[in-house]
């Protein structure tokens, strides 16, 4: 299926060929018939009925289909995500009523397990909201503090029991699009923790406006370095992953002004920096 910008500029295409040849016409028939202020009047006015009446059959044939598509599937969409959130409360508002009842370690244990999957699950949910939004008009723009937001999800790697993280951060408010910023920062932490051993350390610093993901992993050729924000590219095929990771980290820098910078050494390890100059506060 086309690109709303190729359907605009194979629109664009057929309407210029079309009034082109038709203006060409125009200028036969005056040229044949000799110029005159009446002969004027009525090309113009023919050759102006002709682009209206063209420039609608074009629109209705492209166009129409694909706004009435996007208008169903936005209804559905809001059906779909609304369903899905009722279970959603129906857990967290059960746990919550039976941990209040319940005194056995073991079945606070469970209902701990379950409230921490619903949390999981509560995240998913906010991110295909997050996604769907994202297809379908702008996202919003939040304000909030990036030490925070760093610690809320290096929190919940650390649950993984694997890399150790070093953390030095300060309070620093910026503006973008939130959940597209946990996005990336997430993209660049798996990468950090897939290309190193688990015992390697990664550090986290934010300073002089620059937020920094360093690890001690495998590092990367310039070659590789050069490459790396490509979609589907991947360093080590023997690593788990799609390859498009960096790619997307890269497209939302780009949309919010932030400036990407990745320097690598192989055997040495990666730093990643992100420059959020642009978008503080």
């Amino acid at each position: 299926m086309l690109s709303r910008g190729k359907e605009l500029f194979l629109a664009m295409l057929i309407y210029v060929v079309t009034m082109t040849v038709l203006l060409m016409s125009v200028y036969r028939f005056l040229e044949n018939w000799h110029w005159s202020e009446f002969n004027f009047f009525i090309a113009g006015a023919l050759v102006f009925l002709v682009a209206i009446g063209w420039g609608y059959v074009l629109t209705a044939i492209i166009f129409a289909p694909k706004k009435q598509m996007e208008d169903t599937l936005t209804t559905l969409t809001k059906d779909i995500v609304h369903e899905l959130n009722i279970p959603l409360s129906t857990i967290n508002a059960n746990t919550s009523m039976l941990k209040k009842t319940v005194v056995d370690e073991k079945s606070l244990k469970r209902l701990q397990r379950i409230e921490d999957a619903s949390v999981r699950l509560k995240k998913l949910y906010d991110e295909l909201v997050y996604s769907l939004h994202k297809e379908m008009k702008q996202i919003a723009k939040e304000k909030f503090d990036v030490a925070v937001l760093v610690k809320e999800r290096i929190a919940i790697f650390e649950e993984q029991k694997r890399n150790p993280f070093k953390l030095v951060l300060a309070s620093y408010e910026i503006e973008v699009d939130k959940i597209g910023f946990e996005q990336m920062l997430d993209n660049i932490l798996i990468n950090a923790m897939k290309y190193s051993d688990k015992d390697a350390p990664i550090t986290v610093t934010l300073k002089e406006h620059v937020l920094y993901i360093e690890d001690k992993g495998l590092g990367m050729t310039t070659a590789e370095l050069l490459r790396v924000h490509e979609r589907y590219f991947q360093g080590d095929e023997k690593k788990d992953g799609e390859g498009i990771g960096l790619a997307l980290v890269k497209e939302y820098c780009d949309n919010e002004n932030i400036a990407i910078q990745l320097h690598s050494e192989k055997g040495i390890g990666t730093s990643v920096s992100l420059d959020l100059i642009k978008v503080h506060l």
